[in-house]
């Protein structure tokens, strides 16, 4: 399987990509697999940040959920291209690795309670937009009832870590 560009952290434009047109291209089943891989790719990164950085257990402990979880649909995600034999393909204009890395920069740039609190509402935004990209564009982008099968299911999952997240946040807002 090729290399994927990483996602960004930026509510708005965390899984969108970018089209020379105003109308966005359309997606195939190549594209969302790069999508959903791209996106797990993104939160195990932030994740192995948090275990670097982060001296409070939650945040570490929630973390190593995050980052164990999304290796394991990673791989069922991969599998399953392998499968069906979808070759993951990013969107053409699809420039989000910059603004990734700009989101990773700014949370290392921050330490102890600042970086916690930085995490906790990264993972919020975060998990609250794949939600909506999950639901809105690419359930009904996909063609094939398998893979549809299998983006459906991936929903819950950030969900869950959507509210953990936003219970770490609390958690974390009170303990200041």
């Amino acid at each position: 399987m090729r290399a994927l560009l990483i996602i960004p952290a930026a509510a708005a434009s965390l899984l969108a990509f970018t089209a020379p047109s105003s109308a966005p291209p359309p997606l195939d089943d190549a594209t969302v697999v790069a999508i959903l891989d791209a996106a797990n790719t993104l939160d195990i990164q932030a994740g192995e940040m948090a275990l670097q950085k982060s001296q409070t257990k939650a945040v570490r402990d929630l973390a190593q959920q995050f980052i164990n979880d999304h290796k394991a649909v990673q791989q069922q995600g991969q599998d399953l291209a392998r499968k069906l034999g979808v070759t993951p393909t990013p969107p053409e204009q699809f420039a989000l690795a910059d603004q990734h890395a700009k989101a990773m920069a700014e949370l290392e740039a921050k330490s102890g309670a600042e970086f916690d609190q930085a995490f906790a509402r990264k993972e919020v935004t975060y998990h609250q937009a794949a939600l909506d990209v999950i639901d809105q564009t690419l359930l009904p982008a996909v063609q094939n009832e398998e893979l549809k099968a299998f983006v459906a299911q991936v929903g819950p999952a950030f969900k869950g870590h959507l509210e953990a997240a936003k219970q770490l946040e609390k958690t974390l807002q009170a303990s200041s």
